[in-house]
């Protein structure tokens, strides 16, 4: 029986699909330029080292690692302190067993000191040491961090990539589940099919409707979780770059030595192990003798709220001195000795006095009076403080112990993540390979079904099996490609550094 020529246009349509299918793979892969910009690795690890939260939350740490080693080198330096202060005082005379003590006037009165110290302990050299150690630390710390921050936009960009590749093989699949849908409706026309075969197409082109559907879903969420690691509000038509570059050949000896001399975890022990052992150091000289140097200047300055008082309080006073220089004076002459009593009467209260109170009043509150410096200095020996030194000195020395552990632990951890993530590579470079020879066996498997149910000799049933058996090998070619990317990233994270 001749087909008619629209069954002949079907059967190609079959054909071309199952012979472009990986093409249509290949073709998702390239730089998606017409769906918007395009996001290559490279710029999305640029982008997250400038935004990712947590990254620039590591990179604070910076900062107080450096104020730290300021305030180390800040030990050469003497402490300096100032005060200015002001009170009032009400004229009120304070008595004292019996005594009245004070002014009779309101006071205003201000004061200030200037003050240095300067200490020097035996252990500030070791101190020092320490914290650049543990500035060295944090800046490993930060290197780790950025590793990190790395590794998981590397492995999200991979996934997104591997999302596309799927949705892309479901959008192809889509295209052939059509085809043989339309197949076995010019079957049935004429009269070579089944209405059970039309059903069970119309079931399959459903079903990959759905799973494309899902796929190009998946292929969104990915790409939303991307910009979540880079730190960056999503822009969903952002195209990738699947060209992730060429695996360099790797030899296991080599790979260790590089983790060796680079990895920032294991350097961030090192440096911490190293402070611990000067901080040790520093605890055990605590039983030498410290040095202290002390100084301090201060002035004070006085105001009487009433002037007027103030004159008159002047007044009283140098009236009397003439009082009492008249008194003794006559006394003098009154036994006959010599006196001065002429000169009793030059003493007077003055009008230049006068202004000078007045001027005294107008200087405040800054005019001080010094008053006597001093310099002190001292050598302290301790002697004994109730085993506080010992027990800081235990404790130091179980956190070198501590420190030296964990150093040692970081090397056995570094040596077995390097070593995992190179046998990883290379299993999953041979799982490439042999998941290619299977959808090599698969497609042509799919070609001699669809020719077979072309002519007659096979159902849909057979053809519909050896589609899923298609869509099986690729998308586990799909997963075995990215596997690799995946591990290699593994391993340039087990390492430290980039490899390529």
């Amino acid at each position: 029986m001749k087909l008619p020529v629209r069954f002949h246009v079907f059967a190609l349509a079959i054909g071309c699909s199952a012979g472009v299918m990986t093409p249509a793979i290949a073709h998702a892969q390239a730089p998606a330029t017409a769906q918007g910009n395009v996001l290559t690795l490279a710029d999305a690890l640029t982008l997250a080292r400038r935004s990712n939260p947590t990254l620039l939350s590591s990179i604070n740490n910076r900062r107080t690692a450096a104020a730290n080693l300021r305030a180390a080198y800040g030990a050469l330096t003497p402490t300096i302190n100032t005060s200015l202060g002001g009170g009032y005082r009400e004229g009120r005379q304070q008595f004292f067993q019996g005594v009245g003590f004070g002014a009779t006037n309101d006071q205003l009165s201000t004061d200030a000191s200037l003050s240095a110290s300067f200490s020097l302990t035996p252990g500030f050299a070791k101190d020092l040491a320490a914290v650049k150690k543990l500035r060295d630390a944090t800046e490993a710390d930060i290197s780790v961090a950025e590793q990190s921050i790395r590794i998981n936009v590397t492995n999200q960009y991979i996934a997104a990539l591997q999302a596309r590749a799927r949705a892309t093989l479901q959008d192809s699949l889509l295209l052939t589940t059509a085809a043989q849908l339309q197949l076995a409706q010019a079957r049935l026309q004429v009269g070579s099919g089944t209405q059970l075969d039309v059903q069970r197409a119309e079931v399959a082109d459903g079903q990959q409707r759905v799973a494309s559907l899902n796929a190009r879903n998946q292929a969104q969420i990915e790409i939303v979780r991307l910009f979540q690691q880079i730190g960056i509000p999503p822009v969903l038509d952002t195209g990738l770059d699947p060209n992730l570059g060429s695996i360099p050949s790797l030899e296991l000896a080599q790979i260790l030595d590089q983790a060796r001399r680079s990895n920032p975890s294991l350097a961030a022990t090192a440096a911490r192990e190293d402070a611990a052992q000067l901080q040790l150091g520093s605890a055990r000289r605590a039983y030498l003798p410290s040095l202290s140097l002390n100084a301090n200047v201060s002035g004070v300055t006085f105001r009487i709220p009433n002037t007027a008082a103030a004159i008159t309080q002047g007044r009283n006073q140098i009236n009397g001195q003439r009082a009492s220089c008249v008194r003794s004076e006559e006394v003098r002459a009154r036994l006959q000795l010599n006196n001065n009593l002429a000169a009793c009467e030059n003493i007077v209260f003055s009008p230049a006095q006068e202004q000078a109170i007045r001027d005294q009043q107008g200087r405040y509150p800054f005019d001080f009076q010094r008053n006597p410096y001093g310099i002190n200095a001292s050598l302290s020996l301790p002697l004994f403080n109730g085993f506080r030194r010992e027990q800081q000195i235990e404790q130091a020395a179980v956190q070198h112990r501590n420190a030296e552990n964990e150093a040692r632990n970081q090397q056995l951890r570094l040596e077995a993540d390097v070593t995992a993530a190179w046998l990883s590579l290379n299993t999953a470079q041979q799982t490439v390979v042999l998941q290619e020879q299977n959808v090599r066996t698969a497609r042509t498997a799919l070609s001699l079904a669809q020719e077979r149910y072309r002519v007659g000799a096979s159902n849909l049933v057979d053809l519909v099996q050896a589609r899923g058996d298609f869509e099986r090998a690729e998308t586990d070619r799909i997963t075995a490609v990215y596997d690799v990317q995946r591990a290699f990233a593994a391993l340039e994270n087990a390492v430290g550094r980039p490899l390529r």
